[in-house]
């Protein structure tokens, strides 16, 4: 999976809609916007329809702070 638009953000919670790169499906939930979540909790979502993971040149987005800034 791989964030496809991040629709709400609150400090470093976000609602975003997260697309297949394989299926195209797409469907929206809440993330965490550090860099743990998006380097190794989105790659390793499985999709709900064809059940596969990111490939192996998933690119992380950047975290809106930086790591360890206290919001």
């Amino acid at each position: 999976m791989k964030i496809k638009e991040i629709t709400y953000q609150n400090r470093r919670d976000f609602y975003a809609i997260y697309e297949c790169e394989h299926c195209g499906n797409e469907y929206e939930s809440v993330g965490y916007d550090n860099e743990y979540y998006h380097k190794e909790i989105i790659p390793n979502m499985e999709c709900a329809f064809c059940f596969r993971k990111a490939n192996g040149n998933y690119r992380p987005l950047a975290t809106k702070y930086p790591e360890g800034y206290q919001i």
